[in-house]
């Protein structure tokens, strides 16, 4: 039976814990904000952007062509750029994105596919360690994507597999990403990055209008295609890192919750067991008076 001093320790260890999970949740609900704001605000831009791409694409009616739009008719080399958090404590963050992405790739490319080689980005330490330690090929990694977070990152993401997407080295590329939907919700998702499919947007261009372009459609194209691919990243850089701090407002909140249900326990703990003490001391002087009186 645990005494008095031991039940006392718990709890100073237990309310410096919760002291701790307490001010990790406002440090956490300080970054969400900023987070949340920066992916809310430019989601109107990446949704313009690619719209626009898919309009200009789909105007030319088949007449264009672009190395990032090359389609294999085997695809033997899928890349997997996977986006987790650099830091634990954030619930299940990490642990539902690794179980999406290995039962993805077994049922959505390996299976559909016939068995291509798998290639893994890694983004962020958590997606580092955790395929470092499996049986596929870490083709690049990018450890604390998240500390000092900036657009610099999807570039050089997309640079690891673009010249090789080109170069036919690999067919195909998808990013996975936890996406924030609200503070109590964030999804798993897997986004195809190349080829770049312009008809996954529906275009804008319903109307008969034609438009003066200067200089050609296809030299915009060339020009913003490349910049939407690395939008494409950025835009799940930015969703993982919301839904991160709202997984870990979530978890610092019911930890400290814990802390203190556990805090309440230990007292009404400590409180039955000091009375259980002064009654058998109480008992003992008793005894003491009773055997002296005889």
């Amino acid at each position: 039976m645990a005494t008095l001093r031991d039940i006392r320790n718990r709890i100073k260890g237990v309310k410096s814990t919760s002291k701790i999970t307490s001010a990790m949740k406002m440090v956490a609900t300080a970054k969400l904000k900023r987070a949340q704001v920066a992916i809310e605000s430019a989601r109107p831009y990446f949704e313009g952007l690619g719209k626009m791409l898919s309009n200009l694409i789909s105007s030319l009616s088949g007449n264009y062509s672009h190395p990032l739009l090359r389609k294999s008719e085997e695809i033997k080399n899928v890349v997997a750029i996977v986006v987790s958090s650099d830091r634990g404590l954030c619930g299940s963050f990490n642990t539902n994105l690794f179980k999406f992405v290995t039962q993805y790739i077994k049922k959505e490319i390996i299976e559909k596919y016939n068995n291509p080689n798998i290639h893994i980005v890694a983004v962020g330490r958590k997606s580092v360690s955790f395929f470092r330690k499996q049986k596929y090929n870490v083709l690049a990694d990018f450890n604390n994507a998240f500390i000092k977070l900036n657009y610099s990152l999807a570039k050089n993401i997309v640079e690891t597999v673009k010249d090789r997407f080109i170069s036919g080295e690999i067919d195909k590329v998808i990013v996975f990403r936890n996406e924030f939907i609200n503070i109590l919700k964030q999804e798993p998702r897997a986004i195809e990055l190349l080829p770049f499919e312009s008809n996954e947007i529906p275009t804008i261009n319903n109307r008969n209008i034609e438009y003066i372009y200067e200089p050609s459609q296809k030299e915009i194209i060339d020009e913003l295609l490349p910049k939407v691919v690395d939008v494409k990243v950025w835009e799940s850089l930015l969703e993982s890192n919301a839904a991160e701090q709202a997984a870990r407002r979530v978890a610092m909140d019911n930890a400290t919750k814990n802390a203190n249900d556990l805090i309440k326990y230990l007292e009404l703990q400590y409180n039955k067991a000091r009375q259980a003490s002064i009654t058998k001391e109480m008992l003992e002087i008793v005894g003491g008076a009773e055997a002296l009186k005889s």
